[in-house]
Order: C-alpha cells, then structure tokens, then sequence
C-alpha cells in the first residue's frame, strides 16, 4: 500500500493546527513560579542599571512618565517571559496582586497595558539588550571553565569564533484587531543572529517582519559586527561568492558547506585519500573569482563538502575544520532555547511593537540563562556544552524548595551538588563523530 503524499494544501492546514494546538498549549499551563531571588538578582544586576540608562532616551521620544514607565514595564515583560504567562490578560491579574521583579503592584486595566504594549517603543527594549550584550561577555571572559578542544584551539587562534543564522518566528493567532480579518495566521518575522560559539551569547540581533526574508538581505546589517581575524561559520543559506571575496579582503576567515552543484576549477590537490579530500580551487566569476579551499569529507554514506578561504592546511587542519563546522549548531540551540523553553513560539498580542518589545525581553532572558548555566560550569570544571541549559532553568523550582525546607542557600552551590539528581550534567553523546575525526586527524597525518 503506498503512502499518501502530503501536498501545499494539507501542509498548510497542518501548520494551521499545530498554531492553535500550540496557543491552547500556552493558555492551559498554569503560570510559572517568579524567578528565584539569586536569579531575579542576577536581572536587577545585569538589566535594571542598562535599562535606568535609557530612561533619558525615553524622554527623548516624547514619551511622559505615567504609572507604566520604562522600568516598570522592562519588570513586567521579562516576568511575562520568564513565567509561561499566557497572554495580556492574565499578565494584569498579577500585576495587581503581586511585586514583579522590582516592579510594586499596581492597578491597571488591560485596556491601558495592551495600549503600552503597542505604544512603548521596541527600540528602547532593544538598545537595552544592545547594552547588556556586552556585560554577559565580560562574565563569561572572568570564569575558568574549559572549552572542547576544537574551541580551545579556534580560541587561541581567532578574535573570535562564531556563526551566523535565521530563524523565522512562529505564526500570530488571529484574535485581536485586524489580524481578524486575514485568510490565515500570519508569522510574526524573523530574526538573524551573530552568535559567539565559545561563550554561546549572541554579539547581535536583527529583526525583519517579513517573514519571507531571505538571509542575504541581512549582510549590510550582519557586516559592521564581523572582525579582521574571527572564524565565520555560515550556513549554505549564505553563500555569496562576492561576500567570500570581501571576508578575504577584510582579514575574515570564512568555513561554510559547498553546495552540490558547485561549479569549481582545480588549482592543486593538497591532500587526497580514502578519507580526506582537501584542494586548492577557484570559484565565481568576475570580480567575485577568487581561490579557495574545498574540503570533502564521507559522512553517513555520502561525501560533504566545505569551503574555507584558510588556504593553509597547517593553519586550519581538516579534522578542525569539520569539528568547528559541526559547532555551527550551537546557533541552533540557541533558537531552541529561546522558542521553546521561553516561549517565543507563542505570541501574546498581534501588535507588530509588542512582537519586538517580546523577542527582545526573551533575549535578555536567554543571556541571564546562559550566565548561570556558565556559573554553573564554571563551578563543576566543565565545558559549557556538557550542561544542559534547560534543566538548569527547570531545576530553579527544585531550589526553591529545599530553601523552603532550610535544605540549600546558594543557588549555584545546589545546582552543582545535585547535578546527577536534576539531570544538569548532558548525557555522553554516542562516538560515532569522534572517531570520524580521529579518522581524519589520522588520515591527514599519515
């Protein structure tokens, strides 16, 4: 019996579910405890003096203080976050019963707070994560934990490490003013990030509300952040011959995947056996013609190909070469994080500022998480990808808990205690890659 084939239409429809499925998920979880002391600490240390920073821009807009000011609603909306509150609604209920953050109860209609959130510019959200960036950096820089050797040698030998990706955002629940009247729920855009792999912080992000966006139109924008002498990590979304050649002028390593269809000319081989093919081709045309490196590798029954214009194999061997590749996914797990432990895959208003004032206060967020979970590494003398982020956000509760009961007092010290307890430390992944490069280290050696 063959299968049925899923065609544009069914697609759809199915994406339409999963939307509503989705939303249904967000409203019938019940509200997420407030964030432990030692972690709201970490945010009114962090956040709150970058966001007092900005209160002067905030006149500056024109904008009168009233009960909703900058840091009152910079409170709410990281508390929206950071708790799983499922929509505008149920976030005015808390804010007259309970503190947030440093933010005092107040009474207000949702009417006035729906109206903040569509009103309050996103870009002071955004020039206050612009300005914390920099201070989750300079954390990271004063710990000791180790890195995996294929970083700790990238580190030593680069500015910087890091990779460049999109993401496009979920789809909008058409509820609330003029989504209504839309043929299908709309998705709410999509962001790009400059992520440093060793410290897995973000250096920038962009937002775009076209979805359809293609990542090459985000290259003016990505451009001013890059460095003479960092690694840059692209996916193939990125290819761009004229680009490549301006990495090359600037003093910018470059490491992407070949796409299948590459058209190429052979300048020398440096390096051919069963397991490794590495050579020196030429590829573009016209100004975008230049020399590059092409690196085939086997992997899974098939051989992948990558481009790097590190001509030099004693500077960037094969085997580094396709392990810092391999690291490109740690751009993935950052979306991961942000989507679907902090919730930026559920959207609380249809307002195209309160999607912003959203992806920029869940970003704060992910950085306040990745510094605890550093902490955490810091303490247990480990590598940062061997903690799991996510059961370091949910072990919090469990915290909470045994300070109730007089049982823990440090947050940090808890985690580290109870790590096989809570699941922090990562389960050891299957071999099967490192001894694909222990292959190639061999097999470029010999």
């Amino acid at each position: 019996m063959s299968e049925e084939k899923t065609t544009p239409k069914k697609k759809k429809a199915s994406s339409v579910r999963h939307t509503r499925a989705l939303q249904r998920d967000r409203n019938k979880r019940p509200i997420v405890d407030p964030p432990e002391e030692q972690v709201a600490e970490r945010l009114h240390d962090i956040i709150q003096p970058a966001t007092l920073s900005q209160v002067a821009y905030f006149h500056q807009q024109g904008l009168r203080e009233r009960t909703l000011t900058l840091p009152v609603m910079m409170a709410f909306l990281l508390s929206l976050v950071w708790r799983q509150i499922g929509g505008v609604s149920e976030l005015v209920r808390l804010v007259q019963t309970e503190a947030l953050l440093w933010a005092e109860p107040v009474k207000i209609s949702q009417q006035a707070l729906s109206l903040r959130l569509s009103n309050l510019p996103s870009e002071l959200f955004r020039r206050i994560l612009t300005e914390v960036l920099p201070v989750f950096h300079e954390r990271w820089q004063q710990r000791e934990r180790p890195l995996l050797p294929e970083l700790a040698w990238a580190q030593a030998r680069y500015t910087r490490v890091a990779s460049v990706d999109g993401s496009t955002l979920d789809a909008l629940i058409r509820k609330m003013g003029l989504l209504k009247d839309l043929p299908k729920h709309p998705l709410a855009g999509k962001m790009t990030a400059l992520l440093d792999i060793c410290t897995r912080l973000p250096v920038q992000i962009w937002y775009e509300s076209n979805p359809k966006a293609h990542d090459q139109s985000f290259w003016p924008q990505i451009y001013p952040f890059l460095e003479r002498g960092m690694l840059l990590i692209l996916d193939l979304g990125y290819t761009n011959f004229g680009m490549f050649k301006q990495f090359t002028a600037d003093g910018i390593t470059f490491l992407t995947r070949a796409k299948s269809n590459l058209s190429y000319e052979v300048e020398q081989v440096l390096h051919r056996s069963a397991t490794v093919h590495d050579c020196l081709v030429w590829i573009g045309k016209k100004d975008a013609r230049q020399k590059v490196r092409l690196i085939e590798v086997p992997y899974k029954g098939k051989w992948v190909r990558y481009l790097t214009n590190e001509l030099d194999p004693l500077h960037l061997p094969v085997a580094y070469a396709v392990a810092l590749y391999w690291q490109r996914w740690r751009i993935e797990d950052a979306y991961n994080i942000v989507k679907r432990l902090l919730g930026l895959a559920y959207f609380w208003s249809g307002s195209q500022n309160a999607i912003e004032l959203q992806l920029w206060s869940t970003w704060m967020l992910y950085g306040i998480l990745v510094d605890l979970t550093d902490d955490v590494a810091d303490v247990l003398d480990r590598p940062f990808s061997t903690i799991s982020m996510e059961m370091v956000y949910r072990s919090l509760y469990f915290f909470t808990k045994a300070r109730e009961r007089g049982e823990a007092d440090q947050l940090v010290i808890y985690l580290t205690a109870n790590t096989k307890l809570l699941g922090i430390i990562k389960r050891k992944p299957p071999p099967g890659k490192l001894a694909i490069l222990s292959r190639l280290t061999n097999a470029t050696e010999s």
